[in-house]
């Protein structure tokens, strides 16, 4: 193989161990014997464990960014809970790596995981906002948006330990807890209230995440 080959080639190796146990636990030689050579070589290529684990964590993190990528037609409601099905799947296949990242694993506190992982909180942040069509978004949306990242963040981190809650039950959880966090700062904010009234008036009235929302709030009110 070519160099740059035999490197794409060692990342999918370590990418696919770490989807199956911590990075942490998972040695160079193991890696080496995945890809079916020596240790020193693994070297040649990587001039550390931590080198490869945030070459790993680059490809993983520009694939976890990407599934936030969605149209921007229809329904607000409806893009999100495509959204959170992706995101889910992401973090269902890489169990894992995803919890040792998020909880600190072997690269956390370098300067390029960080990045990485801040890369993919700011790639969610600036998609919420392109589908809300909003280039320069009031304080109190930039926390609704921002604290709700960190919720999913939390919540797919609870939901491995365990997934005691079925997975697609807190899809449309995350979608409903974003449609609530805007609402309660829009009580708050005539500016924010205004927007919400625009962005989600198209959404219908039964069937979809935030309509099933309004009925079942209705519903604990009577």
């Amino acid at each position: 193989m070519g160099v740059e080959e035999r490197r794409q080639q060692l990342i999918g190796v370590a990418l696919e161990l770490f989807s199956r146990r911590s990075p942490d636990e998972v040695s160079i030689d193991e890696i080496a014997s995945a890809a079916g050579i020596s240790r020193p070589l693994v070297y040649h290529y990587f001039p550390g464990k931590l080198s490869l684990y945030e070459a790993a964590l680059k490809r993983a993190s520009d694939d976890l960014a990407s599934r936030f990528v969605e149209p921007h037609e229809g329904p607000l409601g409806a893009r999100l809970l495509r959204v959170m099905r992706r995101f889910f799947d992401f973090v269902d296949e890489h169990g894992p790596g995803f919890s040792a990242l998020m909880r600190g694993g072997p690269a956390v506190g370098s300067t390029t995981t960080n990045a990485l992982i801040d890369s993919v909180r700011q790639a969610a942040y600036d998609q919420i906002l392109a589908h809300l069509r909003i280039e320069d978004p009031p304080a109190r949306l930039e926390l609704v948006i921002r604290s709700w990242i960190s919720l999913v963040e939390s919540t797919a981190l609870l939901w491995l330990d365990g997934r005691r809650v079925p997975r697609a039950e807190l899809e449309v959880q995350l979608v409903h807890d974003f449609g609530a966090l805007v609402a309660v700062s829009a009580a708050h904010d005539e500016e924010l209230g205004a927007l919400m009234r625009r962005v989600f008036k198209d959404e219908p009235g039964d069937g979809g995440p935030f309509g099933t929302l309004v009925t079942r709030l209705a519903g604990l009110a009577s």
